[in-house]
């Protein structure tokens, strides 16, 4: 191996497989948690070192040139090879010690999870949790997180998924809001209500519509990507929101705005094929799929 020519920094050649792959620097500095300046930085000072041009600007997006198209081939090997050598380390920890990452929606990272916690760490005190919030969908091979919990079943081979639970949910308001509205006695009469909709309303109006209301673009005036802020502005009467009933009903500011409407979702475990014989990892899978039962049962 010739390694006076092994010089490149990796964190430079990640931040451009990143960009390549997300097709803008915002969207890549959201993916590696940081700022979209550090990022710009860090690819321009990578086409600096090889005297390259690794993107064209077109419009608000990103495009590869050839020889950007050329390092990203070779990039995502190396991203590849070096995920294996992190799971296969990982793997080779067993001490119930260290660190386990675990990525739940908004909603369920400051409600759901908060109340298992104080049994894992009573169950491992040597281990560290760290909870990632977030609604988008993490990466479980690049190991941005350990274990997740999703509503839907994932695609890849390579993960283990486990279907735990069912929850349910439902529509909510205040009822000073829903005052403000005609009778609402089946679904289609939601309608003439104002829904605070999730970052991209497109999807969650398409879901109205299949269950059942008839909403058009004029029934979102409000917009949120955070579930946590969506959730705040339904009680602040500000319309209709959707969350768990576990969370929902004792909420003393909200009520069903269908009291018979329940939603039905699963709730799947999944984690790493590989990290799943960890013993620190499978300790927490399992807690999780013992003790998160329960809770929606009773919700």
């Amino acid at each position: 191996m010739d390694w006076q020519n092994l010089r490149s920094d990796w964190n430079r050649l990640r931040g451009f497989l990143a960009t390549a792959e997300q097709g803008s620097l915002s969207a890549a500095a959201r993916a590696l948690q940081m700022s979209q300046p550090t990022l710009g930085r860090q690819v321009a000072a990578l086409e600096a070192e090889l005297g390259l041009t690794l993107f064209e600007r077109h419009g608000t997006g990103l495009h590869l040139t050839e020889a950007g198209m050329q390092l990203a081939e070779h990039a995502r090997a190396m991203g590849e090879a070096a995920e294996r050598l992190a799971r296969v380390a990982s793997g080779q920890q067993q001490q119930i010690a260290g660190q386990v990452t675990i990525t739940a929606s908004e909603i369920y990272a400051a409600w759901l999870l908060p109340q298992l916690l104080p049994k894992i760490r009573a169950a491992a005190p040597g281990l560290t949790i760290e909870i990632l919030a977030s609604n988008a969908i993490r990466d479980l091979k690049r190991r941005e997180a350990d274990i997740a919990l999703r509503n839907a079943r994932p695609g890849q081979p390579d993960l283990i998924a486990r279907r735990i639970a069912d929850d349910r949910g439902s529509f909510y308001a205040t009822s000073g809001y829903l005052a403000t509205l005609p009778p609402i006695e089946a679904l289609p009469d939601l309608a003439a209500a104002e829904f605070i909709a999730f970052e991209d309303p497109g999807p969650y109006g398409s879901f109205l519509r299949e269950l059942g209301v008839p909403v058009t673009e004029a029934n979102f005036p409000l917009v949120s990507s955070s579930h946590l802020v969506h959730w705040q502005m339904a009680r602040a009467g500000l319309g209709i929101g959707v969350g768990p009933l576990g969370l929902g009903d004792p909420d003393p500011q909200l009520v069903r705005a269908l009291p018979s409407l329940e939603i039905p979702y699963p709730v799947w475990l999944v984690a790493h094929r590989e990290l799943h014989t960890s013993r620190r990892i499978r300790l927490v899978y399992d807690l999780l799929a013992e003790l998160i039962p329960p809770l929606l049962r009773t919700s």
